[in-house]
């Protein structure tokens, strides 16, 4: 039996409800700051010998070498040509589709002539370098692969240099086949945060990048959060969430598998159904507890709903959009007759799946758009990573003689405003009276 919460709009204390549900805290605590801080300090003045140190002691590797901790690009091709044909295709469809999205997210330079032959305009530029953090051990994930890697060399990044812990030394083939398909440049067999370390400020063997991408664990995260400012990060990525709006039009079996989607994930994961129909919420529960049971992660699933899972139930759509933008979330389905229309009225979501054909899980692997996406109602201020991450944008200034006159003008009288004298007597030089 799941005991997932039920709640209603029309409750006096619904919105506190609301919050307690949606309350998410980092798990990140003292300790993991302590040792995270260290590893840090260790990689950033010890280089390459702290992170063979630390790869032995976490990972169990018994290596000596940075050597042994790189896989030569043939290895990943090798990969490439050994896993199932199935997959295979699948992988190279799913990178066609990603690549093809994101080519329409590249920016150009631009410029504009003013009257007196002042020129104002922008220059986009990549990024020289890049690091992709992909997790390892357990979790194996070649699409996050993909969707870290594909956007930064659309966007033209010279060198993607890929970190994946290999535990044991158990290295994962459909991960180096996605880094082949991808483009990857360089990999390593490195882990946690003296990876995170190691791509921030370079040791021996591991070159300094400018950015930092991909999801981890609390040991990752924590490592990333305190790298920003020396090299830039993606996002510090929470527990993955779904929020369903349907009109109870669609399979409530459908539903529910979508809600195990992401409560599949973790246990800290969250899967949320709004609708003004109380009959079909009630058919969703009866599907939920009827399909449970044949889950493979039943007991994930089961922990998540619990935990952090509600089914809502609103006046009409109009109110269930107006708590969708509430709750911002990462993925949000639109399982409704106009799904396009109720899209336009969306304010804050990571990414928005229209109609009921649209499963969340399309996102994920193949249907072309980023699946790293903001979380914990991060959406009201952020995006999903795209091509744009990848590239920066430098101001672009040439201002001719005769808009030195009249901008010098302006910029002497505000800069002695200010009491700016350097400034005011720069911009008056150039003044031909």
């Amino acid at each position: 039996m799941t005991d997932i919460k039920q709640l209603n709009s029309n409750d006096s204390g619904f919105q506190q409800q609301l919050d307690d549900l949606l309350a998410w805290e980092s798990v990140s605590d003292n300790a993991v700051e302590s040792i995270v801080k260290e590893i840090l300090f260790e990689v950033k003045t010890k280089g390459d010998q702290a992170v063979i140190d630390y790869s032995c002691r976490f990972d169990r590797l018994d290596v000596t070498s940075m050597a042994e901790l790189e896989i030569p690009l043939s290895r990943a091709e090798a990969a490439l040509k050994n896993i199932p044909q199935q997959q295979r295709e699948a992988l190279e469809t799913a990178a066609d589709r990603v690549r093809s999205y994101h080519e329409h997210q590249k920016q150009d330079s631009w410029t504009y002539t003013e009257a007196d032959g002042t020129i104002l305009g922008q220059q986009i530029t990549a990024l020289d370098r890049a690091g992709l953090y992909v997790p390892g051990g357990k979790a194996a994930y070649p699409s996050s692969v993909l969707m870290n890697a594909i956007p930064a060399k659309v966007a033209g990044v010279s060198e993607l240099i890929m970190v994946v812990p290999t535990p044991d030394g158990i290295v994962n083939e459909l991960v180096l086949a996605a880094a082949a398909i991808a483009g990857v440049d360089r990999i390593f067999t490195i882990g946690g945060a003296q990876a995170v370390a190691a791509l921030a400020y370079g040791t021996e063997t591991i070159p300094q990048v400018d950015k930092i991408v991909g999801p981890g664990n609390i040991f990752v995260a924590t490592a990333k959060g305190m790298v920003f400012g020396t090299v830039g990060i993606d996002m510090i990525a929470g527990p993955s969430e779904i929020l369903i709006i349907c009109d109870g039009k669609t399979d409530p079996e459908w539903i529910a598998m979508d809600l195990f989607s992401q409560a599949e994930h973790d246990e800290d994961a969250q899967s949320i159904l709004i609708s003004p129909d109380a009959e079909f919420l009630t058919q969703v529960e009866k599907a939920i507890e009827r399909l449970l049971p044949t889950m493979e992660r039943k007991d994930i699933i089961s922990t998540s709903l619990a935990d952090r899972g509600a089914l809502i139930k609103v006046k009409d759509l109009d109110e269930a959009v107006e708590v969708a933008n509430f709750i911002a979330p990462e993925h949000l389905e639109l399982s409704v007759d106009e799904p396009m229309e109720m899209s336009k009225k969306i304010r804050h979501a990571g990414a928005i799946f229209m109609g009921r054909y649209t499963a969340e899980a399309l996102g994920d692997y193949c249907a072309g758009p980023n699946h790293v996406l903001p979380t914990s109602r991060t959406a009201r201020f952020s995006s999903p990573l795209g091509v744009y991450d990848f590239q920066k944008r430098s101001s672009l200034i040439q201002v001719s003689e005769q808009g030195a006159q009249t901008l010098g003008k302006t910029a002497s009288i505000l800069a002695r405003g200010e009491s700016l004298t350097a400034h005011a007597r720069s911009a008056e030089y150039r003044l031909k009276d």
